[in-house]
C-alpha cells in the first residue's frame, strides 16, 4: 500500500488543505482542526447544521490564519492571528468542557456575519487540555479539535466498493463521491475494500500507528463540498451495507504511536499492516 494523499483543515468542518508533505504531533497532523467555531455557550459549531461552512477556505499563516470565503464576494479575506488569550471553556458535542484560546472580535464578526448567526472562534493553543476516549484510545491521547481521535484514514479501495454499490441502487446519479467528502487526513490505496475494519496497527513511511475505532459518520459526507447542498447519499447506501449499532461507519481513527512527534508524511509513503484480524462483523471495535 502507498499513502495517496496528506488533509488537513485548519478549521474544524471548513475545507482543508491538500498537502505533500505533514508533521505528526501526539494530537495528529500539525495544524489540523487547531481553530473552531462555537456558539455563545462554547458548543462546537459545525457543517452538521451549517452545511455552507464547507465552502470557506481557510489557510495556516506564518502566525495564524487566513480564511477566504468564495461565496461572498462582498467580503475581504479574515485574517487572525494566533491568539494568547484569554481563555474560555469550550465543548465538542457536549463533552467534557476543556479551555482554548479566543481570538478577536472582529474574527467572531466575520463568521457569524457568513453564517447569519453569533459564533465565536477559538484555537487550540494547548492540545494536552483534551483527551480522546480511553475505552479506545487508551489513556492521556492528546486531543485539539477532531471530534473524537487525533487522524482518520480513508483507503480508495473502500471508496471505489462504495461508489459501485451506490451506481446499482436507487440514487445512482449521487454517485462518483470523492474522497475529501469523508474529511480524512489520510488515505491510502493498495488493500481489498474494507481491508481497513480489521487493522489494528500500521505504518506509514516511519510512523507507526494504533488503529482504535472505526469512524461512524454524520450527515458531512452527505453534503456535496463544492456548493454545500446536501444528497441521501452515501448514508443510504452505507445503511444497507455498513451499519452497526445504529451507525454508518466508513474509515478508521488512529493515534500515533511511535515516533509520535516530529516524524513527517509524505505522500508516496508506503504503508505497512504490522497487525491485523479478521473483523467478524465490522465496526466498532
Amino acid at each position: 500500500m502507498r499513502l495517496t494523499a496528506l488533509h488537513r483543515f485548519p478549521v474544524k468542518s471548513c475545507s482543508g488543505e491538500e498537502l505533500d508533505a505533514a508533521e505528526v504531533e501526539p494530537w495528529g497532523l500539525a495544524g489540523d482542526r487547531h481553530w473552531m467555531l462555537v456558539d455563545p455557550s462554547g458548543e462546537t459549531v459545525t457543517a452538521r447544521a451549517h452545511p455552507r461552512m464547507l465552502l470557506m477556505r481557510p489557510r495556516l499563516s506564518g502566525d495564524g490564519l487566513v480564511v477566504s470565503a468564495p461565496e461572498r464576494a462582498d467580503l475581504d479575506d479574515l485574517e487572525v492571528a494566533t491568539p494568547q488569550g484569554p481563555l474560555t471553556d469550550v465543548t465538542v458535542f457536549g463533552r467534557a468542557p476543556f479551555a482554548a484560546a479566543l481570538a478577536d472580535d472582529s474574527a467572531h464578526a466575520w463568521f457569524s456575519d457568513l453564517l447569519d448567526t453569533p459564533v465565536r472562534l477559538v484555537h487550540a493553543d494547548d492540545p494536552r487540555r483534551r483527551h480522546a476516549n480511553p475505552a479506545y484510545a487508551g489513556p492521556n491521547v492528546p486531543m485539539a479539535f477532531a471530534d473524537g481521535y487525533p487522524l482518520n484514514v480513508g483507503s480508495l479501495a473502500s471508496l471505489a466498493e462504495l461508489n459501485r454499490l451506490i451506481a446499482e441502487g436507487p440514487r445512482a446519479a449521487e454517485g462518483g463521491l470523492e474522497m475529501v467528502r469523508f474529511r480524512p487526513n489520510l488515505v491510502v490505496d493498495g488493500e481489498a475494500p474494507w481491508a481497513e475494519d480489521g487493522w489494528r496497527r500500521i505504518r506509514v513511511g516511519e510512523v507507526v500507528f494504533r488503529v482504535v475505532k472505526g469512524c461512524d459518520r454524520c450527515a458531512v459526507p452527505a453534503t456535496d463540498h463544492r456548493t454545500a447542498e446536501r444528497f441521501k447519499e452515501p448514508t443510504a447506501t452505507l445503511a444497507r451495507h455498513r451499519r452497526w449499532d445504529g451507525a454508518v461507519w466508513f474509515g478508521v481513527q488512529l493515534v500515533p504511536d511511535s515516533p509520535a512527534t516530529g516524524a513527517v508524511l509524505r505522500v508516496g509513503d508506503e504503508v505497512e499492516v504490522l497487525e491485523a484480524e479478521v473483523a467478524p462483523d465490522g465496526p466498532p471495535r
